[in-house]
């Protein structure tokens, strides 16, 4: 039987559940579909696998930044008007990589720079003879990537606010389970965009779902003290959990807790495999079974249909152990290791002989990667003071960034340079990446206690 007490509690912080969501659904079309159309755009601007690592390398060193900015930003500016500049900013850089239709393939930036022809230094010289497509879509990916970080900075500190700390491992599970989605969205809507209008049109009507989204947010969002439909008894819920103390914390002191190197650790060993799949997967079944632009959607569709799977699994996981009694240090630990195991075969995914063989691999992997994700952005609000949540989640995806950048240009080398086995060097690492990246959480926090404020008792 349903319990009386919950009946009456109210629902709506659910309906905030599902904006973040929908935004997190966004977010991942938008920088998703550079990753579908991979194969087509090496065709069309005549790139080689070095000229694509070039332009996801920039989307993820403007992403670092960007992440660690918009944490702060939206701890500054609260997510109401912080979260909204974000998606709107980042619509607008998602629609602005169409225009490069209008810069001719055989176009050089030396062409545009002369100076640069006549440049002795190697790398310089070297960079001059990049296709001026590369230097348009790199900057168009900076532009996104400064601006996208903000989605899951601003979706974090939502959810702490609006969550005790026992729901908030599945709110978090849920919305990014968005990610998964965007994905699944992507590979039905950009081909069929890009085969009746080109390739173009893709960029800009995907960008453009950003500002509806919007509309709603600001229709619909609000803090909990505040809203209008959040009942008595609801506040009370999302309020249950004891107070944060009242003292300030700065951006740079953050770097003293290891709780904040915990979740820095997890994300520069995580992210960056996620996007390789994002961003790589479309052109390993190009170059692997021959699989084109009309046929990529079913692949990727499983691959990351299976990831939803994962991310509320991955959330339902650690909630479901806590409930039964466990530690919150032994249920989210124990949740991130099944996950990490479920990575481990997808080295395989290169030597297999069927496409449906490869699919499955990395969509076991994918799904275990976003069970993963959803129980180690929970680590900060399990450990951290709410008003710091988004600056903590900011520095670990400024982290990520930064590794992902070296990650996806040497992927491009590798692939330009080894064609026949590049992608099983990169799996290889894939499959040992998260059960290292567990060890040193651990070791960072093996208790997984909260921050200890000087000044005030902590209830992060």
């Amino acid at each position: 039987m349903d319990d009386p007490q919950r009946s009456k509690i109210g629902h709506y912080r659910w309906v905030i559940c599902a904006l973040l969501f929908f935004a997190t659904t966004i977010n991942y079309v938008d920088r998703a579909v550079i990753g579908i159309l991979k194969p087509t755009l090496m065709e069309d601007l005549h790139w080689n696998e070095t000229d694509f690592g070039i332009v996801i390398m920039w989307f993820s060193f403007a992403y670092a930044i960007g992440y660690a900015v918009a944490g702060r930003f939206m701890d500054w500016m609260g997510t109401r008007v912080g979260y909204a500049i974000a998606v709107s900013v980042w619509s607008l850089a998602a629609m602005a990589h169409g225009f490069n239709q209008y810069i001719s393939p055989e176009t050089k930036l030396q062409d545009w720079f002369p100076f640069l022809a006549d440049v002795s230094w190697e790398r310089v010289a070297g960079m001059a003879v990049l296709p001026a497509t590369v230097v348009g879509f790199s900057l168009a990916r900076m532009a996104l990537g400064l601006s996208e970080g903000g989605n899951f900075p601003a979706c974090v500190k939502s959810v702490s606010e609006w969550y005790p700390k026992k729901e908030r491992a599945l709110a978090t599970g849920l919305f990014n389970a968005g990610s998964n989605v965007g994905m699944i969205v992507a590979p039905i809507m950009v081909p069929l965009l890009t085969y009746y209008f080109g390739w173009a049109a893709a960029f800009y009507v995907t960008g453009g779902l950003g500002f509806v989204w919007v509309v709603f947010w600001w229709l619909f969002y609000d803090s909990p003290e505040k809203h209008p439909k959040v009942s008595p008894a609801e506040l009370e819920y999302i309020l249950s959990d004891p107070p944060d103390p009242p003292v300030h914390i700065s951006w740079l002191s953050l770097l003293k807790y290891r709780q904040t190197w915990a979740f820095v650790v997890g994300m520069a060993l995580s992210a960056p495999i996620w996007w390789f799949y994002l961003f790589w997967a479309a052109g390993f079944f190009h170059d692997k079974f021959g699989i084109d632009l009309k046929t990529i959607g079913i692949p990727l569709v499983t691959i990351y249909l299976l990831a939803d799977v994962g991310s509320i699994a991955g959330g339902w996981l650690s909630g479901f152990l806590i409930n039964r009694g466990w530690s919150v240090n032994a249920s989210r630990k124990t949740a991130l290791l099944v996950c990490a195991l479920c990575v481990v075969p997808v080295f395989t995914a290169n030597s297999v002989p069927s496409a449906w063989m490869a699919t499955l691999l990395i969509a076991l992997a994918a799904s275990a990667h976003q069970g993963f994700s959803a129980n180690l952005y929970t680590l900060v609000s399990d450990t951290a003071p709410r008003k710091v949540v988004s600056s903590i989640v900011g520095l670990g995806g400024m982290a990520a960034g930064f590794v992902a950048m070296g990650f996806q240009y040497e992927t491009g080398v590798i692939l330009d340079k080894w064609p026949d086995y590049g992608y099983t060097i990169i799996l290889a690492i894939a499959s040992c990446s998260y059960l290292v990246n567990l060890l040193l959480i651990h070791l960072i926090n093996p208790r997984l206690e909260p921050m200890q404020i000087p000044g005030a008792e902590n209830s992060a």
